[in-house]
């Protein structure tokens, strides 16, 4: 789905390309959840997940919308437990308790997006979702974990993450299947200005 130039896999990206007011989105949307600033019909919890949406450009991907997610069905009783056992297994213990670990998307909300992308000639190609908790072994908490990676395999997807340690001073990330050993560089536009 390249717009110019052969075909390149997702997989091969090397930038991704962040608009100011998409990145300003993202921003806004994890400060919302993380001070308890709820939307009516939004799973009240401190943690954000959202879908990145582009149109690529050779190794270039340019991100042409974010899309916050409301609702997260991590909860729901036809998805606990098989969560649960994943998140016992793959997670590595924090502040967050295990059952309040992951994010479950929901359908309806996954087929809007994708309607989105059709109507615009955009792909699904990321989500993104929150580190909050500062760790002895990694106190940015800026890169994938396990479980991410874990969850990401098989997505195709790039895994985005916004180190929210310090509200002041969030940074993002991003990873193809949550693999640290695949990012590719994320460059805000316009560049910011220099005073």
């Amino acid at each position: 789905m390249a717009a110019d130039g052969p075909a390149v896999a997702l997989a091969d990206l090397v930038e991704i390309v962040l608009p100011r007011p998409q990145y300003a989105s993202i921003v806004g949307h994890v400060v919302r959840k993380l001070t308890e600033h709820y939307l009516d019909g939004e799973t009240p919890e401190t943690k954000a997940f959202g879908m990145v949406v582009g149109r690529q450009h050779g190794q270039v991907i340019e991100v042409t919308g974010v899309v916050p997610l409301l609702v997260n069905l991590r909860r729901d009783a036809r998805h606990v437990t098989a969560m649960d056992e994943l998140v016992g297994q793959h997670a590595i213990p924090s502040q967050t308790p295990n059952e309040r670990r992951g994010w479950i998307a929901h359908p309806a909300e996954l087929l809007a997006i994708e309607q989105l992308c059709d109507d615009n000639g955009w792909v699904v190609f990321g989500n993104y979702h929150t580190h909050r908790v500062p760790w002895p072994h990694d106190p940015r908490r800026d890169s994938c974990t396990e479980l991410d990676r874990h969850l990401a395999d098989g997505s195709g997807q790039w895994t985005f993450i916004v180190s929210a340690v310090d509200l002041h001073a969030p940074s993002l990330r991003a990873f193809y299947e949550g693999r640290n050993d695949r990012e590719a560089r994320v460059r805000l536009t316009p560049p910011a200005a220099i005073s």
